[in-house]
Parts: structure tokens; C-alpha cells; sequence
């Protein structure tokens, strides 16, 4: 405040960061330009009821009003405020304050979580690295100043729902209806402040159909080397939200087109350009996107394990060929493509487990003789294992009669059980029915059809 003062008393414009800033927003009425007060979840009012009594300015803000504004259902609601977290904490018994380098609080209502920030200021000399990173960005300022720090025009909208006004600082709204990604003051710096904003360009214009702004493009493949700066747990975080997206695979496509794609999955590379593995990623991902649209849950271990399943498979079939033990070879395939991945995603270690009883149980669904099959019923991870097996088989890496066999299997009676093994047995463990029977919800090919990508059964959800 003191700074711009000064340059204010002595006729200065501003430069740097603070040439974004502007002090006087263009203001909507929010219904009359496509928001319909119904879609604010009543958690998200309540919050800024609540601020706004306490004497305190409060708005919906960030991607919940970009996608009122698109016809869209947002999926959660971000407040902004000029209150400190402290203050937050201070008038909801509900809530907590997290973060380090950005902190935040957390207010909660039943299931839903909103998330409440503190405006930001502008900082002329803020804690960085030596790549331009902001490492701690907890200084408090005004609306326009935070609207500055927003990444992008079409992020930087604020939206009062008692009062049905958006203010409109950096002409989101116009950049909205040209369907344009702009990123607010230099992209070389906003970039360098936050490698992550580069990765979210390529969501926004994979799920929104966006073209970028040419002066947002033209910095951004340079840049892309800074993506391995990010730290791992939040690098996870950004890729999980590209895969959830509902548009996953356009994601990964505008990843590699904008060359973004290194360093965040290693192994991308070599899964895409193997004919079996791109196959199999492509119908991993568009299961996906299929769970998403129809609002149906996602499951992140099984997710990464049909990402990461290409390179684990390939070291199996090779050290198998080599002489090697199956199981023992498969684990030994697991622990290495994990511990490669581990040094760019830290994937949580409850989806580690997931994808390793995922691939683990492969071997024993293709073995249909004896009591294996038995076994496998009462196996926690039934459902998980045998929507992947399933997911194998569309993807053409196993006979389809794999996945029949299963499906029939599943829904059988005791001494139908029995018959289809002695059938596999006298084939030589590679027959199964020819002809899918539907099954009842709840098991079976037609329910997991939807699943097999993305979501195990209920006992196998994680969370």
C-alpha cells in the first residue's frame, strides 16, 4: 500500500507484477448474464452470509463462477474474502486453517468443504527460488490486487451471491464468450511463478474447447523444463485433476503438443508410441472419462494402475523370457516401474497398494483350474482385479474369452462353477463361453463395463 502510494505522489506508473493490477472492475448482474443463483450450493452462501455480517467483503470466486458462466456444474465453490484466516477460523466452528506457502481455511458443512482465501497482495520482492517459484505467499491485500494474482482472466471473476454482482477485473467475461485462455499480466513470469499454471492451460483448453491467447502460448514450451521443480506430492495433485478431467486423454494430446509431457510421467512416451499400450491407455482413459461425465467415482489407484501397466507388463514378459519365475518376475517388474515413477509422482501409498493387488492378481484370473478360481472370490480386491482383467481383454491383450469365462463365473451357482472349471480344464485352461450373459447390478460385465477404468466395487473403493 505504502508503495503504490508513493508512486501514485510521485506520477509513476506502475512496473512489474504491478502493472496488472486494476482498480476498478466491470460489474454484471449475475443473472442476466447466465447465472443461476439455484447452482450456488447453500454452503457456499451461507459462507459469504456469514463473512459479509461480520463486516467482512466475501465473493464466490475462481473456477465455480467460470463455470456457472459456461452452463456448467461446478464442482466445488472457492471463496475469497478480505478477513485473515484467523478471522475466518475465528466465525465457524467447523473450520481449520492449512498450507504453508499458500495458506487457506478450510470451513466445512456436512460433506462439503469450502475453501475460503485471503486476498493476496502484489509482493515486489517475494520469497522465490532460483527459477522464479514463489515459495511462501502469505501477505494479505486489496480485491484488485488479488484479482492480479489470479492466473487467469476467466479466474479472476468475483461473484457476491446475496447481492447477484460479478465484478470483473481483467475482462474474464469477454475472454469467456470468445472461448479465449489469457493469462493475466507477463507469462514468462506468471509461469515462472508457478510451473503448475502451464499444465492447467492445457486442461482448460482439453475440457473447455479454449484457444490460447498468443502471447499466454508463446513462453510456455521454453518453460516446460521447470515442470521438474514442481514438488511431487502437488505434481500428483495437478496430473490427478487432468485425468479426472473428463477429457483425459485430450489432456495428455495438449500436454505433448505444448511439450509439457516430460517429467510427468516417464513412461508416457514409450506407452503412446507402442500400438498395444496406446490402445490400452486409450480405453483405460475414455472408461474414464465416461465414469466422470455420468458422475459415477474414480478410482485414483486403479487409474494409475492402467497408466503404468504397459512398462510393468513389458518387464514381466522379458524376465519371464529370461527364465524367471512368474510371480516373483511380476513383482520385481511392480517394485521397478514404481520406484521410476516415484521420483516425479508421489502417488499416495494407499493407491500404491491398490495398483499392486490390481496387477498382482492378474496371473491368478488367467489361471481358471483348480481352487484359484474359489480362492479369487474371497479376494478384497475382486472387483478391482476383474474390472482390469476386462479392461485387458477390450484392449486386445487377452483373448476375450478371458473375460467371458470371469463374467460367467461370477454369477454362477456352485455346480455351474464347477462345470465351467472342468471346461477350462479340458481345454486346456483357455476355453469360456462363447456368448456374455448380462448380470445383475452389482457384478458382472455390464455393470463393470462402466467401472473398468476407473472405479473398483464398493468394498474396493479406497477413498
Amino acid at each position: 500500500m505504502i508503495r503504490r502510494l508513493i508512486d501514485r505522489l510521485l506520477n509513476r506508473k506502475a512496473r512489474g507484477p504491478r502493472a496488472a493490477i486494476r482498480e476498478k472492475a466491470r460489474e454484471y448482474k449475475g443473472t442476466d448474464i447466465g447465472v443461476i443463483q439455484g447452482a450456488i450450493s447453500d454452503a457456499a452462501f451461507r459462507t459469504c452470509e456469514t463473512l459479509q455480517k461480520a463486516g467482512h467483503q466475501a465473493f464466490v470466486v475462481g473456477g465455480g463462477v467460470r463455470d456457472l458462466l459456461l452452463g456448467l456444474r461446478p464442482k466445488d465453490f472457492d471463496v475469497a474474502t478480505d478477513a485473515t484466516p484467523e478471522q475466518v477460523r475465528s466465525l465457524f466452528r467447523r473450520s481449520r486453517v492449512i498450507g504453508r506457502r499458500f495458506q487457506i481455511v478450510h470451513v466445512m458443512f456436512g460433506r462439503e468443504t469450502i475453501e475460503v482465501s485471503t486476498f493476496r497482495a502484489i509482493q515486489d520482492e517475494a520469497e522465490t527460488d532460483e527459477h522464479g517459484r514463489v515459495l511462501r505467499d502469505n501477505v494479505w491485500g486489496t480485491q484488485p490486487e488479488d484479482a492480479a494474482r489470479r492466473d487467469f482472466t476467466i479466474n479472476a471473476l468475483y461473484y457476491d451471491p446475496l447481492a447477484d454482482r460479478i465484478l470483473d477485473y481483467h475482462d474474464g467475461v469477454r475472454d469467456l464468450k470468445k472461448r479465449s485462455l489469457r493469462i493475466i499480466g507477463d507469462a514468462e513470469q506468471r509461469f515462472r511463478e508457478d510451473p503448475v499454471r502451464m499444465l492447467r492451460v492445457a486442461r482448460f483448453v482439453a475440457k473447455l474447447g479454449f484457444s490460447i491467447e498468443p502471447r499466454t502460448r508463446a513462453p510456455i514450451r521454453s518453460l516446460a523444463p521447470l515442470i521438474s521443480n514442481i514438488p511431487s506430492a502437488r505434481l500428483f495433485d495437478e496430473m490427478l485433476k487432468l485425468l479426472v478431467s473428463g477429457h483425459a486423454m485430450a489432456c495428455l494430446h495438449e500436454l505433448r503438443r505444448e511439450g509439457l509431457h516430460h517429467g510427468l510421467m516417464p513412461m508416457l512416451d514409450m506407452i503412446l508410441e507402442q500400438p498395444d499400450g496406446e490402445r490400452f491407455v486409450t480405453t483405460a482413459l475414455e472408461r474414464t472419462d465416461q465414469r466422470v461425465l455420468a458422475g459415477k467415482p474414480i478410482s485414483p489407484g486403479f487409474l494409475f494402475a492402467s497408466l503404468l501397466w504397459q512398462p510393468v507388463r513389458i518387464r514381466w514378459q522379458q524376465a519371464v523370457a529370461a527364465g524367471a519365475p512368474a510371480i516373483p518376475a511380476l513383482s520385481d517388474a511392480i517394485d521397478a516401474v514404481l520406484d521410476e515413477q516415484a521420483e516425479k509422482l508421489a502417488i499416495q501409498r494407499r493407491h500404491i497398494a491398490d495398483m499392486r493387488e490390481i496387477w498382482m492378481l492378474q496371473p491368478r484370473f488367467e489361471r481358471r483350474t483348480g481352487r484359484t478360481p474359489y480362492a479369487l472370490l474371497e479376494h478384497i480386491r475382486l472387483r478391482a482385479g476383474y474390472d482390469f482383467l476386462l479392461l485387458r481383454c477390450d484392449a486386445g491383450e487377452l483373448p476375450a474369452e478371458f473375460g467371458d469365462w470371469w463374467t460367467e463365473f461370477l454369477d454362477a451357482a456352485p455346480d455351474e462353477r464347477a462345470a465351467l472349471i472342468a471346461r477350462a480344464s479340458d481345454s486346456g485352461d483357455g476355453g469360456g463361453p462363447r456368448k456374455r450373459r448380462r448380470r445383475s447390478r452389482g457384478r458382472g460385465r455390464s455393470d463393470a463395463s462402466d467401472s473398468s477404468a476407473a472405479a473398483p466395487g464398493p468394498a474396493d473403493r479406497t477413498g
